[in-house]
């Protein structure tokens, strides 16, 4: 087995640890158990040990963050200084369990089982311990391994160890088993086999681990690596599945995640396991195992990405004070200033910290990939390599081997980089998969990627591959070996390119591959029930190569400041004729990139029963084709952004925002005068209450004002009027109505009471309380002088709200709230609990007052911090400055707030007096608490 001395350069412990002259720790062993005279007492030895293991963990971590050691040459010497530990506790076991026989100066204390007729044991290390790495809170793993079962003795020597590791706080993963109890166990558990590779010698019998090391190498030969290739495959999946399958998740797993340490090690157990290997430089060279499996230069990229991730996790662990593995949002800056990552031009230190990680991640993937297949080659045989019966596979240089693509043995794929392109095509089109060997090339070779820039007969394939069947799939494949970057430059600027925001899942590439995904949904009907208006366009559409051309940059200038979209455009037109689009089809990019959050936008920001906001996305549009586009490209973007930011209620506003402007483009009445639409809603309304006394139907008529027609559907206000002539007739000063709209994921709570300033502040502070939180809103005073606001509510999923007890709770409330018999803003700072690794997101409040996107309100846009009670407070603070609100329309991405109002002053009239803006700005900026934000 391999000793501590010589592991492999990405795993072993350097000899002995530096620490920049340190004074050496002092010899335990003698402490515990002196030359002369009997061991010293449990409790005394207790003392000295905890002493010495804190002298251990403090000088370890003091070397660390004094950056006297990288975190790979840390765990190195916590194991090293760990081993001390672990043979001065065995050596006194043993003085305490055999006295007569052990004694501190004896070399082989493990013989006193021997005289006391009982099978000696070896004390091994394995896990982490095992391969001589130790993180600040990592388990101890230890064998206690014997050639046959241990006696009374033993066993006791065992416990009385055991409890010596336990009482001293350690993590103590441990196992007792006979040599052949480890083969038997091993033979049937992959999880056992790779422990016992991991195994390495610690104390006593040596030879006892001598015999267990050569027939574990033998059993090895005689089971073969097929067995454990497959079930060292089958856990990475399930791994990956369970904290994640993408190395570019914006939380990841440094240990268990894609890219992460754990695929660091299963390389080495597949290498060690295959070729007994002790050192991955061992694999380097014509003369290695396997015939040079790695390059130099990928053993040291395999070296840097160990030495990375366990810097990482070190200070992660000190950090926190526990073994914590996830890079959380608040861990993310603090982890970043520690290892000296600042700011640097446009990007901050925490999202270049963030890239080089998951640039590591990636290298990790890739290294996998190259390592792997080579590993499996070598020591199963290479496969079969069969000429394809197709001569046109033959003729493009792709052969089969094991039912999979490769390519043709002779091919030089320098000499024709355009094959990577025509293998991952045939791939696709065939329906077969890549040989692992073919991505091992495709790896080695990205770099020919660039000879195909200008190259028109390669744009045409990948513009085939980028429109075609399952294209996200072969672009990921593209973007994972390498070609991508390569292809196209501006690529490489968004790879591991993270927003230190909640919002956003993935790293901007992953999210641009997303995108592409949702496209291919839409195209074979998928998502008919979720988006039924864009699954319906796509199959409209003339520009569809435009589309995935625009999916695949609408984000390429993220990370170089400035408005993305703006720049986004100008790369679009450089890129696009080098892809051999058309100047129409590059136009059309560029338009698309430029404009590709107009839609969601307006959407969820706008009042969209204003006919001037109408009017200016149709403006800006103008045709129904880039109308289509837009949609499509909107709602790619958006169910590509996460899990839970698509939501029906989103749904529906995209769907009716589409179909006003495409009736406005089409020379439809979709926005006539004011009065006429008014007169058609109320119209509307008479003749679905014609069964009404004609009284009851004049006296509804006659109490909205035109807002309130041109705000609901004539079925919503058939409702409106039972529930008014029904709240008449009772005399109830406050009726509460809750309706459930499954159909859009949202609840519609309607309020008719008695208006008064601040009535919406005070509903809105009594939903925040209940745990609703609000999607839109409309206000509306009746001519009778009361109110009349419905609010639109999700539950903390983004689903309706909607259950029984809840919607209870909730009327309740809201009667308290207006009542005044409980305290708001108390109750309000009770729900304000926000988890702890969110809290670092910083969000700057900002105030944008738009006296143009509107010809007869005032639209006031506030940006935030997300918490419960912030519509309260916004709104609190709009009435005090006498402002009345007509809509509101509420949007989050993750923390941050996003929430628009459309207000009058008490005449009726926009805001537009100077003074009043400052001080309306300043009372905003406040309620929002950024008092120091810079106002828009």
């Amino acid at each position: 087995m391999i000793s501590s001395g010589d592991m492999p350069d990405a795993i072993a412990p350097s000899s002995p640890p530096a620490f920049g002259g340190a004074r050496p720790l002092p010899d335990l062993a003698l402490d515990l158990v002196p030359r002369s005279g009997p061991p010293v007492a449990r409790d005394v030895a207790l003392t000295l040990l905890r002493r010495q293991l804190g002298r251990i963990q403090s000088r370890v971590q003091e070397a660390f963050e004094e950056h006297a050691l990288s975190g790979l040459a840390a765990a190195r010497a916590l194991a090293e200084l760990t081993d001390g530990l672990i043979s001065a506790i065995h050596a006194y076991t043993l003085a305490q369990v055999a006295p007569e026989h052990a004694m501190a100066g004896q070399a082989e204390p493990a013989h006193a089982f021997a005289a006391a007729s009982e099978p000696p044991f070896a004390l091994a290390a394995t896990g982490g311990y095992g391969r001589g790495v130790l993180g600040p809170f990592s388990d101890i793993d230890l064998l206690f391994l014997s050639d046959s079962p241990l006696g009374p003795r033993g066993r006791r020597a065992v416990e009385f160890m055991l409890y010596l590791l336990w009482d001293l706080g350690l993590k103590v993963g441990h196992a007792t088993r006979s040599i052949r109890e480890c083969l038997e166990d091993a033979r049937a558990d992959a999880t056992i086999q790779t422990a016992l590779l991991d195994g390495r010698f610690l104390a006593g019998e040596r030879g006892v681990f001598e015999r267990f090391d050569a027939a574990f190498s033998q059993a090895r030969q005689d089971w073969g690596l097929g067995q454990f290739l497959q079930s060292k495959r089958a856990e990475r999946t399930a791994r990956h599945k369970r904290y994640g399958d993408s190395p570019y998740l914006v939380e990841p797993h440094i240990k268990e995640g894609r890219g992460g340490l754990r695929d660091i090690q299963t390389m080495y157990w597949l290498a060690r396991y295959a070729f007994g290997v002790q050192r991955m430089p061992e694999l380097v060279g014509p003369e290695s195992p396997g015939g040079g499996l790695l390059t130099e230069r990928e053993a040291r990229a395999f070296r840097r990405a160990w030495d990375f991730l366990w810097t990482v996790r070190f200070h992660l662990h000190y950090v926190t004070g526990r073994a914590e593995e996830r890079l959380t949002f608040d861990l993310q800056p603090v982890v970043g200033a520690r290892m000296g990552y600042t700011r640097h031009g446009k990007q901050d230190g925490v999202e270049r910290f963030m890239k080089h990680l998951f640039l590591t991640a990636r290298d990790v993937v890739r290294l996998s990939h190259l390592l792997e297949p080579a590993i499996e080659r070598a020591a199963l045989g290479a496969p079969a390599v069969q000429k394809s019966e197709e001569p046109g596979l033959t003729a493009a240089g792709i052969a089969l081997a094991d039912g999979k693509l490769i390519f043709a043995p002779d091919k030089d794929i320098a000499a024709d980089p355009a094959v990577m392109l025509r293998l991952v095509r045939a791939a696709r089109n065939r329906g077969l998969e890549l040989h692992p060997l073919a991505q091992r090339a495709l790896i080695r070779n990205a770099s020919h990627a660039q000879a195909l820039r200008d190259d028109p007969d390669a744009a045409a394939i990948f513009l085939d591959l980028l429109q075609g069947r399952d294209s996200h799939r072969w672009i990921r494949v593209l973007n994972e070996v390498g070609f991508l970057s390569r292809y196209i430059p501006d690529w490489a600027r968004i790879v591991g390119l993270m927003q230190f925001d909640t919002y956003h899942v993935f790293t901007v590439e992953e999210h641009t591959i997303e995108a592409i995904g949702v496209l291919n949904q839409l195209e074979r009907g998928e998502l008919e029930e979720a988006v039924p208006v864009a699954s319906e366009l796509i199959g409209q559409l003339q520009s569809h190569r435009a589309l995935y051309v625009a999916t695949l940059l609408h984000d390429i200038a993220k990370g170089r400041g400035g408005d993305h979209s703006e720049l986004g455009a100008g790369l679009a037109l450089e890129i696009c004729p080098r892809l051999g689009l058309t100047t129409e089809e590059t136009e059309t990019v560029s338009w698309l990139v430029l404009n590709h959050l107009l839609v969601s936008q307006t959407a969820f920001k706008r009042d969209i029963d204003d006919p001037k906001t109408i009017l200016d996305i149709a403006e800006v549009v103008q045709s129904p084709e880039r109308l289509r586009l837009l949609l499509v490209l909107t709602v790619a973007d958006m169910r590509a952004v996460g899990p839970k930011v698509w939501n029906g209620w989103k749904a529906t506003l995209l769907r009716e925002l589409y179909w006003r402007v495409a009736e406005v483009l089409a020379g439809g009445l979709s926005v006539p005068e004011r009065d006429v639409r008014v007169s058609r809603a109320r119209q509307a309304a008479a003749a679905l209450m014609a069964d009404q006394p004609p009284e009851a139907v004049e006296q509804f008529l006659n109490l909205g004002y035109p807002g309130y027609w041109l705000s609901f559907d004539p079925e919503t206000h058939v409702r409106h009027a039972g529930l008014i002539r029904d709240a008449e007739a009772r005399g109830a000063p406050l009726t509460v109505s809750t309706r459930v709209l499954e159909s859009r994921a949202v609840t519609e709570v309607t309020v008719y009471c008695t208006d008064h300033p601040g009535l919406f502040s005070r509903i809105a502070g009594a939903l925040a309380v209940a745990g609703a939180s609000i999607v839109d809103a409309r206000i509306h005073t009746m001519t009778n002088g009361r109110a009349l606001d419905t609010f639109w509510v999700q539950d903390a999923q983004g689903g309706a709200f909607d259950a029984p007890h809840k919607l209870a709770r909730l009327s309740v409330l809201i009667e308290q709230a207006l009542s005044g018999s409980i305290d708001l803003e108390q109750e309000i700072l009770k729900v304000r609990r926000e988890p702890a690794r969110l809290r670092a997101v910083q969000v700057p409040g900002r105030v944008v007052i738009d006296n143009h996107a509107s010809n007869t309100h005032t639209v006031i846009e506030l940006n935030g911090r997300d918490r419960p009670g912030l519509l309260h407070d916004m709104t609190a603070a709009i009435s005090e400055q006498g402002l009345q609100i007509a809509s509101a329309h509420i949007t989050t991405y993750g923390v941050r707030a996003v929430d628009v109002f459309y207000v009058k002053d008490v005449f009726g009239l926009k805001i537009e007096n100077e003074r009043k803006l400052a001080s309306l700005r300043i009372a905003l900026l406040a309620a929002l608490g950024s008092p120091s934000a810079e106002p828009v």
